[in-house]
């Protein structure tokens, strides 16, 4: 078996990737998968949705941003809304209150529940998952997914729909 090169978080930090930025897990460089336009489309109107909150709801939205959630692990989630306080490092380590994963035709099942459990692990409230080409929204907590028919965030206006994919 062929050992894997190991990095530090310093050589990751300092790298640019060509294609899509790669995460960091445990010394070890992951590459994610490949994007297509249902998955940026998607991602573009979910950005679009949060953005109008910025200032009425404190709530401040960033799209494929490295963040530290522990000292050897870096994740680029799809979308990240954090709340009340806008981050003052180019990479997070404060935990954001929604992570939102968009699912893309080549992710493995088993990869995408161990990020979400890390994403709640990490403090993340609202760790979300929407799936353009199922046209689904799930919600996931205490390593369970959940299909549900909308996802909303208590006291604001906030709510993801079906007619997210109209």
């Amino acid at each position: 078996m062929a050992s894997r090169l190991q990095v530090a978080p310093a050589e990751y930090l300092s790298t640019s990737f060509e294609g899509t930025d790669r995460e960091y897990v445990r010394g070890e460089i992951v590459e994610r998968s490949m994007r297509d336009y249902p998955h940026g489309k998607m991602q573009a109107a979910l950005g679009a949705l949060f953005w109008p909150f910025r200032h009425s709801h404190r709530l401040f939205v960033c799209s494929e941003t490295r963040m530290q959630l522990a000292p050897d692990l870096y994740r680029i989630p799809d979308i990240a809304v954090f709340a009340e306080t806008e981050p003052d490092k180019s990479v997070p380590s404060q935990h954001p209150l929604i992570v939102i994963e968009i699912i893309s035709p080549d992710d493995r099942y088993s990869e995408v529940l161990e990020k979400l459990a890390e994403y709640q692990q990490w403090g993340v409230a609202h760790v979300w998952v929407v799936d353009p080409r199922k046209k689904t929204l799930a919600a996931y907590s205490n390593g369970a997914l959940t299909l549900v028919p909308r996802l909303t965030l208590a006291g604001s206006p906030v709510e993801l729909s079906s007619d997210l994919f109209s």
